[in-house]
């Protein structure tokens, strides 16, 4: 057994199989019951969640400046990060959105010592809006120090 995960969910995962549907909750709330279920054995989770349910920088047009299309994309994981965070509440975990800045009150500026102490107490931590790179392996994450 771990001590600490961090989970990657892409955002497309999120719609499920319907077309023309941003969230699919039966997936969602699915996606909650497993992870709660390791998160009662213990396991510190934290997630990382994509954007493309909402949006493929990839398949802007061509024109499109390729930061501008990735600014998008970031944005886009703020919105998923949120409405997951809200699905954990409803189901009893607390879940902190935690970003490179602060927007509004909608999120907590990423820290390492924050989000360590969120996990601590069992909560979760959903870190988005820029934190990663995709799979270059450049991310935030790797500073909560998973084992």
């Amino acid at each position: 057994m771990y001590k600490r995960i961090v989970l990657k969910l892409s955002g497309e995962a999120l719609a499920g199989e319907k077309k023309g549907v941003t969230f699919d909750d039966s997936i969602i709330w699915g996606l909650i019951a497993q992870i709660k279920a390791v998160m009662a054995k213990g396991t510190q989770v934290s997630l990382v969640i994509g954007g493309g349910n909402f949006w493929r920088g990839r398949s802007a047009d061509s024109k499109m400046d390729r930061t501008k299309a990735d600014q998008i994309g970031m944005l886009a994981t703020v919105m998923n990060a949120i409405y997951v965070a809200d699905a954990f509440r409803q189901n009893g975990i607390k879940a902190f959105v935690q970003t490179p800045i602060v927007i509004g009150t909608m999120t907590e500026q990423f820290s390492k010592e924050s989000a360590l102490a969120h996990l601590e107490k069992g909560d979760c931590i959903v870190m988005t809006g820029g934190m990663t790179n995709g799979t270059s392996g450049n991310t935030n994450t790797i500073k909560v120090e998973t084992i």
